[in-house]
């Protein structure tokens, strides 16, 4: 029997790959050499955002568990995660010191049938232990794109091209200048980039970003 008041059993945990040292000074993705200072994917791609870090390896493990949390309605994985990132990445929060956290949206069609935004979920509970502000309604998915997961770097960017906005009743007011976005899986990083696109042209200054997952696109 798992001991009470644990979020996640030990087994569970010892499948999981844990992000090391040396990691991507850019995307936080781990890497091979600590020569290295940054991994193939930012060498090559201009990035617009400051940098970001991620929790996990997406190994199978990982992407089973995403799965369960999207498509099984399995919230309760998020409780581990939301505890763990908020731990591991107060430095990282202490040290860029955002103003808000705005979850990566979904497209309202995609939200209707999933019930939720795991993304939103996740910046919640990491808002709570942190006391920042979660602003979910200022960035919003505008077009529901075709998955990202059979398209290369240069495609998954051209496929979200228009598919995020700042809403005009946010753009009334005053917009935080220093925000992270979450989300739960970094590959190419054509999700952050063109959330980040959209939110430096509507005024926001640096743009941070937390994922649950980083992996390389197969």
């Amino acid at each position: 029997m798992q001991p009470e008041g644990l979020l996640i059993c030990p087994e569970c945990v010892s499948k999981l790959s844990f992000v090391h040292e040396p990691i991507c000074k850019i995307c936080g993705k781990e890497l091979i050499s600590d020569r290295q200072e940054t991994c193939e994917d930012c060498a090559r791609h201009r990035r617009s955002f400051e940098t970001g870090r991620a929790l996990l390896n997406y190994n199978q493990a990982a992407r089973a568990s995403m799965t369960a949390i999207k498509y099984k309605n399995k919230r309760e994985y998020l409780d581990f995660y939301g505890e763990v990132m908020s731990r591991r990445f107060e430095p990282f929060i202490q040290r860029i010191r955002p103003q808000a956290l705005v979850p990566v949206p979904v497209h309202p069609a995609r939200r209707r049938i999933r019930g939720f935004n795991q993304a939103e979920e996740l910046a919640r509970r990491m808002g709570v232990a942190w006391k920042i502000p979660v602003e979910g309604d200022l960035l919003i998915r505008t077009k529901n794109t075709a998955p990202q997961k059979e398209l290369g770097a240069a495609g998954r960017l051209q496929n979200l091209q228009k598919a995020f906005a700042v809403p005009e009743t946010a753009r009334r007011g005053e917009l935080p200048q220093r925000i992270v976005l979450v989300d739960d899986i970094y590959t190419t990083g054509s999700t952050i980039e063109a959330c980040t696109r959209v939110l430096k042209a509507s005024g926001v200054a640096e743009v941070y970003f937390l994922s649950v997952c980083t992996g390389y696109a197969r």
